[in-house]
């Protein structure tokens, strides 16, 4: 089960969140304070999909309790505050927060803001990573943590976007996906590119991890449709 992380030192609505949360089949894990949060944070790293973090906090601030959360993990993090005052969404969103609301705010939209994380999150975080955060798929290994792919033992050589594009579809293996959403999730913005700019990329890393481009193994096309990872792989 995925478990969110809710730090706020606000009582009755942490009891709120946690009911809503484990209505859609969610685990809820509470603490009060900044302090209590990291460490609940920490021992939950491995099953950690969420953390709701309040910005006004007795001990230390959310903003101090997102930077320490940065420095080792890249689990989404949804930040509350009382205040609307732009700068503080700023400065959230600078140091690594993935969205921001505002209090008082409606549960309808709450929920779904934590769905839609968690979805992208684990799209691109699947429970077959190893601890080593990699990717082994039948001669592929692709090293999340350093950005390294290697085919047959030999390291290839890719683009920032590339790497996201493979990881992606890795991740995904068997899943058909459009070119459009596989913009959306790569890119992580409104389709921009003409389909024939997606499939340039596809040609481009074909010829970077397939032994043969012109019959690829691990990057599938579907015509009509989109793309897939081979889920023979």
């Amino acid at each position: 089960m995925n478990n969110v992380v809710i730090i706020d030192d606000d009582k009755e609505l942490c009891a709120l969140m946690k009911k809503c949360v484990e209505q859609e089949n969610l685990s809820a894990i509470i603490a009060h304070g900044g302090v209590e949060g990291l460490r609940l944070t920490d021992e939950n790293k491995n099953s950690c999909s969420l953390v709701i973090l309040d910005v006004m906090m007795p001990d230390i601030d959310g903003f101090q309790v997102l930077k320490k959360i940065r420095e080792t993990s890249n689990v989404p993090v949804l930040m509350l505050t009382a205040k609307s005052d732009e700068n503080d969404k700023v400065s959230g969103l600078r140091l690594g927060a993935d969205d921001y609301l505002t209090k008082p705010f409606c549960i309808n939209e709450l929920m779904a803001r934590i769905n839609s994380l968690i979805r992208r999150y684990t799209m691109l975080n699947p429970t077959f990573v190893t601890d080593t955060d990699c990717i082994i798929i039948k001669g592929m290994v692709i090293d999340r943590t350093n950005r390294v792919v290697s085919v047959d033992n030999i390291t290839v050589q890719l683009t920032s976007k590339e790497f996201d594009l493979l990881s992606f579809l890795a991740s995904n293996k068997g899943r058909v996906f459009t070119k459009k959403q596989i913009y959306m999730q790569v890119w992580g913005e409104e389709y921009a590119f003409d389909d024939s700019n997606i499939m340039s990329f596809i040609s481009k890393l074909r010829k970077k991890i397939e032994a043969d481009p012109g019959h690829p193994f691990y990057i599938l096309t579907v015509r009509g449709v989109g793309y897939r990872f081979n889920k023979e792989a």
